[in-house]
């Protein structure tokens, strides 16, 4: 029996454009909520490396890492700033019934 050694999945490892990462986005916005959003702008922050985002966001690298962990819901003030730093921007469409 061999001795296999596994990492966690993580989906930063595999943001590797700016492409990538928006339609992960657009997927997480689509089929989720708050707290999968905040989680989702986590492993983007760690693929593109949280330090520059806590410049960007005058918040500290410990606040985000909690805020964005994806176990809860940070506050609006904390996404709109994350989301603004990482140059995205909201946009809102009607929804389509299927």
């Amino acid at each position: 029996m061999s001795n296999i050694k596994t990492r966690p999945f993580d989906m930063a490892n595999y943001l590797n454009s700016e492409e990538e990462i928006a339609e992960y986005l657009r997927q997480v916005l689509e089929d989720n909520g708050p707290a999968e959003l905040a989680g989702a702008l986590g492993d983007i922050a760690r693929a593109r490396g949280m330090t520059q985002l806590a410049r960007d966001t005058g918040l500290s690298r410990e606040s985000l890492y909690k805020s964005l962990s994806g176990e809860r819901a940070p506050s609006s003030d904390t996404l709109f700033k994350v989301i603004h730093a990482m140059g995205f921007k909201l946009s809102l469409e009607p929804m389509t019934n299927a």
